[in-house]
């Protein structure tokens, strides 16, 4: 379900880095890992094949890494040990209310303790479609992303729920709050994401990059302590960090994104004011429309009383 083929041609900011700390940040995997891809020929420098991390790297060379082929640690276990909200649970999928700070799925550095070991232990197996580590995952919230989240428990629900995500028939909605007031009370922002030529760690607005389309109106306005603004987000597509790329492009952060954000305050909050409000598709099993709500987490509810709207 996920492309983990990656390539891309070195910034000026990684001149100079070596191969293995390169592949560690494109790939997102620790160093032993990037090691352990370039001693299984996973990668390639320029379209041929590196067989040392050590060697250093020039701009504009272009780095591919096939990270699929890390050996896996084995697939992910049951822990009983982490509590995850459920919100709707069939023979087919499983709705959560996943807190912020819970990583979904297994990966670097989270080899364990996410949202995919917790099901295991709560409700069961899981679809096996796609990525071992990532069983019933058909979509992703960051991890300081809160909110609504479908989990395929059959291979048949994982592939109705991609399919509906693909046809953009299954919707998205979250709640976001914003520095500063957009101009327009609604709008669209149709523009490709794919990763930062000046920081690998981070995705961008990059004309040749994956296409993206986020639609938001604005809910409420505040004018103290500063200006800020709340909206409603519907996503059309998924790609990594979409909103918070999106809201970024046109001059409008997350209040509370330290990566995106800039050296904005973070006005208390310790994750970025992003929340998964809303989510609505075709059951798998009878084609009958659900739709599933969840109210603001604590933390930014709280926010939320300090602010004084505006008065039209």
């Amino acid at each position: 379900m996920t492309d983990r083929l990656i390539s891309e041609v070195l910034p000026a900011a990684l001149d100079g880095e070596r191969l293995d700390r390169v592949v560690a940040l494109l790939a997102d995997v620790s160093r032993s890992e990037a090691a352990q891809l370039i001693d299984v020929g996973a990668v390639e420098v320029d379209g041929v094949v590196a067989h040392s991390g050590k060697v250093r790297l020039t701009e504009g060379r272009t780095v591919t890494v096939a990270a699929d082929r890390l050996p896996s640690a084995g697939p992910p276990q049951p822990d009983p040990t982490i509590e995850v909200p459920i919100v709707h649970l069939d023979e087919l999928v499983v709705v959560v209310d996943k807190p912020a700070g819970l990583v979904v799925h297994p990966g670097a550095g989270h080899e364990a303790g996410t949202l995919v070991n917790a099901l295991l232990a709560s409700v069961g197996p899981l679809a096996d479609v796609g990525d071992p580590l990532r069983p019933g995952i058909v979509h992703r919230l960051d991890a300081g992303s809160s909110g609504l989240l479908v989990v395929a428990r059959t291979d048949d629900a994982a592939r109705s729920l991609v399919a509906q995500l693909a046809a953009h028939t299954a919707t998205r909605r979250y709640r976001a709050l914003v520095w500063g007031h957009p101009a327009a009370p609604h709008g669209i922002v149709d523009a490709p994401i794919g990763r930062d030529r000046r920081d690998p760690l981070k995705m961008a607005v990059v004309a040749d990059g994956r296409p993206a389309r986020t639609e938001y109106e604005v809910l409420e306005r505040y004018d103290r302590p500063t200006e800020l603004a709340l909206l409603d987000c519907r996503l059309e597509t998924g790609r990594t960090h979409q909103i918070r790329v999106h809201l970024t492009s046109i001059g409008h952060p997350l209040v509370g994104d330290v990566t995106y954000g800039g050296r904005r305050p973070v006005l208390g909050l310790e994750r970025p004011f992003l929340h998964a409000a809303e989510l609505a598709f075709d059951h798998p099993a009878t084609g009958e429309r659900v739709t599933f709500r969840s109210p603001l987490p604590a933390d930014l509810e709280a926010l939320l009383r300090e602010l004084s709207p505006v008065v039209d």
